[in-house]
Order: structure tokens, then sequence, then C-alpha cells
């Protein structure tokens, strides 16, 4: 049998690893292997490579992000500094020098 964690947000026990995420396949919600090991619930958001995020840090983006609506596009490499979490489906607002405003999901970025 398993052993892996039951979902946090619906508590079933039918999740399954996928890469270095855990996924439900009842409500679709995917978190952390780490995180889960960490504490899993109120353990918070975390980036890429699983380090927990907190308000004020700095964040390096690990993908080229297409902005909807416009023809810029945030590139591999650039920084954020003092992001502030939220919740929703994309977890970060901050304000990237150069293009303004952002929501960013934590999934593309790594802890600076």
């Amino acid at each position: 049998m398993s052993d892996l964690p039951p979902c946090p947000q619906c508590g079933s026990t039918l999740s399954y690893e996928d890469g270095a995420m855990l996924v439900c396949p009842e409500c679709a919600h995917e978190w952390s292997l780490a995180a889960s090991e960490a504490g899993g619930e109120g353990s918070g958001v975390v980036d890429a490579n699983g380090a927990p995020l907190a308000d004020g840090d700095s964040v390096t983006v690990i993908k080229d992000l297409k902005i909807k609506g416009s023809s810029q596009v945030v590139k591999v490499g650039t920084k954020v500094k003092n992001i502030r979490l939220v919740g929703g489906d994309h977890d970060i607002d901050c304000r990237i020098d150069g293009i303004g405003a952002m929501k960013l999901k934590s999934q593309f970025v790594k802890k600076a």
C-alpha cells in the first residue's frame, strides 16, 4: 500500500507522485512532497525547489514567462525583490523593474 500523505485540501488517500509534486486525482490539488514531509498543512508557499517563501523575500524567475495581452516577456534570471504572498491560483504579487505589477506562480521562481 502507498505511504503517501493524504490530500491536504480534500483528505483523499488516493494521492500520487508526479515528479517532485504530489497530486490528488479527486480535487486536482498539487503540493510539494518536501512541504508535506516538513509539516504539510500551514507550511505555506514553496518555490520550484521546495524552499519555503515568505513576504519580503527575493526570488529569481527560472523560466521565460510571456505576459498575456502584451509582447513583453519576463526573462529567465530576472530578480524580483520584496514579494508579497497571496491566496488564489497565483501565489505571489510583486513589482518587476521595467514591467510593473505582476502576479506569479511560485512554481516558476526560486528563492534568491
